[in-house]
């Protein structure tokens, strides 16, 4: 049986160094040194003010479920399905898309607290991923 890999994010000059900085274990986040707003996805300016020289900066890795959906047929062979996808707002107020793991995809609600923990699919490239934090942490 033939091994099926999984799809391949495309790093751009933007975002490779988000994607280097996952690869390590950490998530980050672009921040303007001009008006102290933080975005996600990476780009060349500041979505907010319109400066550049944008800086990257260590996010807490910890968030709430804006929304989620259950994928129950799996996009592509070597994905597992039941699996959830889900808009995480990082605590530093920007909205990132993310799978929820670590979980069985019925305990997912919005609202819910996760923790960033990370999936190496590649030598080149590691995903971020959430989990659930436990109640009460």
């Amino acid at each position: 049986m033939t091994q099926v890999s999984r799809p391949q994010p495309v790093a751009t000059a933007e975002s490779r160094p988000y994607w280097d900085a996952a690869r390590e274990g950490r998530l980050v986040v672009q921040r303007c040194p001009g008006c102290g707003r933080h975005q996600f996805y990476p780009r060349a300016f500041c979505t907010a003010c319109l400066a550049d020289g944008l800086e990257w900066v260590q996010a807490r890795g910890t968030g709430r479920i804006y929304t989620f959906t259950i994928c129950r047929i799996a996009a592509n062979p070597a994905m597992t399905a039941p699996y959830a996808v889900a808009l995480i707002d990082l605590d530093e107020g920007v909205r990132m898309l993310a799978n929820v793991v670590g979980c069985d995809v019925e305990r997912i609600r919005t609202g819910a607290r996760v923790q960033v923990r990370f999936e190496p699919i590649s030598d080149e490239f590691t995903l971020p991923q959430f989990t659930l934090q436990e109640e009460g942490r």
